[in-house]
């Protein structure tokens, strides 16, 4: 009898287990490839829904307006991106490889942006330099004014360069921190100067986290929709001719068309950082020496202003924001007042509803995430079922924000779709905001899952321990800190995107991110900007509670480990 358990336990589980991938890689097809392929048959077809190939792109490409467009928004993400990764690149090598004082404080604020929506950028660069802005009239005429043209191209790369130097830093600081300090002593010993160990060094020891990084910026920027649609003017890019298309003219089969363009880098960049990833995964060894930092007044005086002035930047942006929130008439009343704020909070607003959904995406993120992480990566399903999933898992990684948004009204829009019930509601927005965001989070979850022990599932297979019971009781109190985490960004990200639902929120159940945009376009510049703080002041709660919970419960899983062990 139990050797007989014994053999149909492990038939249970392993049955359980692909129906459950099963059920997955139909969730992700009928959220991700269904409505992809929408796009390319919108793409080919007329308004009549008949194929006339690729007409759609032969027009675009013979209007000269849109043309103009993609080369415009080529430009602007090529100079941002050499912009932000060089900055990016000072800034992570002075937090990484010197001894500057103060590290701690640059971090957070080089990590601020993150936390806002990518409008605030512009609104704060109109505050600056707009025609009444504060260094533009000169601090209203205690200084010389000095004034640029900020509507159009100069505007969307500054304001792309405070939107993309957070990634392009993270990136880079990690490859920092994960060098081989061997590499360094035997050029020492060689009698290599530390101009040519920096060339031939530390240069090549970042080169796949330099191409991660560029590609990141440039596809961030090429896709990004905030700051043209703020500080962009007259000066049109590939985002705005997306959104004009669709809400502004209602040809659907053009936004297609320019959808699909988007879709090119994004999808090269997906493909290069594959590749650049797995080939950096065999950089260090077990041997490894971690970096060893000497003292050099000069090199940390000269880092420490680097790292001064773009903290001072980054701090100007949100001060000058704060400040045009709490005053009453900019530039005329400056007197203090919190008008702007009022009705915020009201329980059917903009604020509301945004913290409703980023809920209900970091709650539902968290737990599918989880459950798709350890299916692929600690179930005994077939190997063909897990690659497949695993694949799924990754496409979000290619769909920039506005292509997602616009896939999902094509699909979810129809009426013969049987979840076209979901459109305009608040799930359809929950769902895009969960599949926007899945990649980065499954991975995240996928490493965690990874530093633990195989063991646990071997001996409850053993005992005949069914495979949801060691899920609950085992990796999932394991997980929790990862899940938190998880969580976190889910709810971040869902706080300040505005691309990925732009075209999808219904006008009683419109987010913060989007309100921000109407308010701007309106000309209650102060009213946006005080929705822009409010999500900042939201998103750094969240980050605060989830850090203080997912350290505590670090602490108590490796008290528990110790006691097991010991």
């Amino acid at each position: 009898m139990d050797t007989w358990l014994k053999r149909i336990r492990p038939n249970t589980n392993n049955w359980s287990q692909n129906s459950f991938i099963l059920l997955m890689i139909l969730a992700l097809i009928f959220t991700i490839l269904l409505p992809l392929g929408e796009l390319l048959i919108k793409a080919v077809s007329n308004q009549d829904g008949n194929f006339i190939g690729l007409a759609n792109f032969s027009k675009y490409f013979t209007t000269p307006t849109l043309v103009t467009s993609l080369w415009n928004s080529i430009k602007v993400s090529l100079i941002t991106t050499v912009v932000s990764v060089t900055l990016g690149f000072g800034f992570a090598y002075a937090l990484e490889r010197s001894g500057i004082r103060g590290k701690w404080f640059f971090r957070s604020v080089a990590l601020l942006p993150l936390f806002a929506p990518s409008m605030l950028h512009g609104l704060a660069l109109i505050y600056l330099f707009g025609n009444q802005g504060l260094i533009s009239t000169g601090f209203f005429g205690l200084l010389p004014e000095f004034r640029i043209e900020l509507y159009g191209q100069i505007g969307i790369v500054l304001s792309e360069i405070l939107y993309t130097f957070p990634q392009a830093f993270l990136i880079l600081s990690v490859a920092f921190a994960s060098s081989d300090y061997r590499l360094y002593e035997a050029a020492e010993t060689l009698g290599a100067s530390k101009w040519r160990t920096f060339w031939t060094v530390t240069v090549p020891g970042t080169k796949f986290a330099l191409i991660s990084s560029i590609f990141v910026c440039f596809v961030l920027t090429f896709t990004d929709f905030g700051a043209p649609k703020v500080v962009g003017g007259q000066f049109n890019v590939l985002a705005t001719d997306l959104f004009k298309q669709v809400i502004g003219q209602q040809n659907m089969q053009m936004g297609a068309a320019v959808g699909v363009l988007m879709l090119i880098p994004a999808v090269l960049s997906f493909v290069i950082d594959r590749i650049s990833q797995r080939k950096q995964s065999g950089w260090l060894s077990a041997k490894s020496m971690p970096y060893r930092i000497e003292a050099n007044k000069l090199r940390d005086v000269l880092l420490f202003l680097l790292c001064s002035v773009i903290s001072a930047a980054i701090l100007s942006i949100i001060l000058v924001a704060l400040y045009g929130s709490i005053v009453k008439v900019w530039p005329y009343n400056l007197q203090i007042s919190f008008s702007h704020y009022e009705g915020f909070l009201d329980g059917a607003g903009p604020f509301v509803n945004s913290l409703l959904i980023s809920t209900g995406v970091a709650l539902i993120g968290g737990v599918v995430t989880f459950l798709f992480a350890y299916l692929i990566e600690k179930s005994r399903g077939y190997a063909l079922l897990r690659n497949s999933a695993y694949f799924l898992s990754m496409l979000p990684l290619a769909l920039p924000g506005l292509v997602l948004g616009l896939i999902y009204v094509f699909f979810f829009n129809n009426p013969n779709q049987p979840l076209h019930g979901l459109y305009g509601t608040i799930w359809i927005m929950i769902i895009c905001n969960i599949v926007h965001f899945y990649s980065v989070s499954f991975l995240t979850m996928t490493s965690a899952l990874k530093k633990l022990d195989s063991e646990f599932e071997a001996a409850s297979e053993t005992m005949n321990v069914p495979w949801y019971r060691t899920l609950v009781r085992v990796t999932l109190p394991m997980s929790l800190p990862s899940i938190l985490e998880i969580c976190m960004y889910y709810f971040i990200n869902s706080m300040v995107t505005v691309s990925a639902i732009i075209f999808l929120y219904a006008p009683d159940l419109k987010p913060a991110a989007i309100a921000i945009v109407n308010m701007e376009d309106s000309g209650d510049t102060a009213q946006a900007a005080a929705m822009s703080l409010l999500i900042i002041l939201a998103n750094l709660i969240m980050r605060t509670v989830v850090m203080l919970a997912s350290g505590r419960l670090r602490r108590r899983t490796e008290a528990l480990l110790v006691r097991k062990d010991s």
